[in-house]
């Protein structure tokens, strides 16, 4: 199937990590397409995933972002903006994790960082691409879920249940003027992000709690995020794609 995205241009945050998911996407969107503008607070990663794209006979500039920094991320947005022209797409990857740990053991300062990463990460990014695509009358956003609500994840769950709530606000303010925002969560992946927060022998009991009996690849997730970002996903908002189960 065509997705229509050539000539698209996809901004894609946490593309850093040579295993991660913001790569995956990065590439697949690419394969359709796209040109790429990745950003990530580990540039060399970004730089390396960058040069994938470009393999690809696509453009693709990498950008050191720290998300949680508005000023860094409007800095970001205007030479994007500036070299490409244009950005019609924008998919709300990077985040961290944070250590299961009980509750009432939670530092605040932990808590807060999550939320500044894991929610105004996303929120900046949004602020500062939106206002284009509303001029372009033309968008579509994808932020990332996560957490769901588990037992001693309770500052990861919180970050992302407040992306859950916001996105489908968001919708609702955006879907009018053009530009399409759903909600994406992808299923547990030895992508790094959880290295050294989960538990010992996690990965394997999640295998065997899966119907598929495997983990989420970035290339599972690329594949899902090209068409819910393509126009073939004509009459879907606000709502949440869940890849695991």
């Amino acid at each position: 199937m065509d997705l229509g995205l050539t000539g698209k241009v996809a901004l894609i945050s946490g593309t850093g990590s040579q295993i991660g998911f913001g790569k995956g996407i990065a590439l697949a969107l690419a394969k359709e397409g796209c040109d790429i503008i990745g950003v990530d607070i580990d540039i060399d990663g970004a730089e390396k995933t960058a040069a994938e794209v470009k393999a690809l006979g696509r453009r693709s500039l990498a950008f050191k972002v720290d998300v949680s920094n508005r000023a860094e991320v409007d800095a970001m947005v205007e030479q994007a903006i500036a070299e490409f022209g244009k950005i019609d797409i924008l998919i709300n990857n990077a985040g961290i994790g944070t250590p299961w740990r009980a509750t009432i053991e939670v530092p605040r300062e932990e808590m807060e960082k999550a939320i500044n990463v894991n929610f105004f990460g996303q929120f900046n990014m949004v602020q500062a691409v939106a206002p284009h695509m509303i001029s372009q009358k033309y968008g579509r956003i994808i932020n990332f879920s996560g957490g769901g609500g588990g037992a001693r994840d309770s500052a990861y769950s919180a970050s992302k249940g407040a992306v859950d709530g916001w996105t489908k606000s968001i919708a609702r303010d955006l879907g009018p003027l053009g530009v399409i925002v759903n909600l994406y969560l992808p299923g547990p992946g030895e992508t790094g992000l959880p290295v050294g927060n989960v538990p010992p022998g996690m990965f394997e009991k999640v295998k065997t709690m899966n119907a598929l009996k495997r983990l989420c690849t970035p290339d599972d997730v690329g594949q899902i995020i090209a068409f819910l970002v393509s126009d073939k996903n004509s009459y879907m908002i606000g709502q949440l794609t869940q890849s695991n189960i």
